[in-house]
């Protein structure tokens, strides 16, 4: 096959490439801004595709954060393309602040709170609903009866207050994402449609010389 690898990668190469590319993340970041430069169209639109990947960042639907922000990119009149590569904001250096953040607001706006003890850390009701999750579809081909508590905890302590305390946040940092993007986008596009125009008229120039040339030599 054309585009299959020659070295098969180990598994532990890939989960560790996940959490720390190679190059660093520094390098992740370079190339995103470098890309996003490059992308055809106006910077006000290139800029909601940003607004659009930021912003789901935010949101708790983690193995579906392309989708969602193609959709918002979509209904915004968005860069669809600058959008899915905004959604790298979120990698394993930010989720962390951006789940505390927005699990703290969202259960500050629903005056509730994440309920601590025996497994009640947010790991733990991950592995409960997971647990779940498993021992419930199992349940579908035997006598077992199927047990929803540890999936109704995990929605109601961190799945819906997530979603809730992610908006406000999300805005703020998409918003900020989209003035910053913006005058920068514009000035590259600026500086790169003037070296285009430079190097035509270095061409012409060096055209008509080469021209000049012949009907001297005639």
């Amino acid at each position: 096959m054309v585009f299959k690898r020659r070295d098969r990668r180990p598994i532990l190469r890939i989960v560790g490439e996940f959490f720390y590319p190679r190059g660093g993340w520094g390098r992740a970041a370079r190339y995103v801004q470098h890309r996003l430069h490059r992308l055809p169209g106006s910077p006000e639109t290139i800029g909601r595709g940003i607004w659009a990947g930021v912003f789901t960042t935010f949101s708790p639907f983690y193995t579906m954060h392309f989708l969602v922000a193609a959709i918002l990119a979509r209904i915004l009149g968005g860069n669809l393309l600058a959008a899915l590569l905004a959604t790298f904001f979120g990698n394993p250096l930010t989720y962390l602040p951006i789940g505390v953040i927005s699990l703290k607001t969202g259960h500050f706006l629903l005056g509730t709170e994440f309920e601590e003890g025996d497994k009640g850390t947010l790991a733990g009701k991950f592995a409960n609903a997971g647990g779940d999750l498993w021992h419930n579809f199992w349940a579908m081909f035997t006598e077992d009866v199927a047990d929803w508590h540890g999936l109704r905890v995990f929605y109601d302590e961190v799945f819906f207050p997530y979603m809730v305390g992610g908006i406000i946040p999300g805005i703020v940092a998409a918003t900020v994402m989209y003035y910053l993007s913006v005058p920068v986008i514009r000035a590259y596009q600026k500086r790169r449609s003037a070296k285009f125009v430079e190097r035509i008229a270095l061409a012409r120039a060096r055209a008509e010389k080469h021209a000049a040339n012949v009907r001297q030599e005639r």
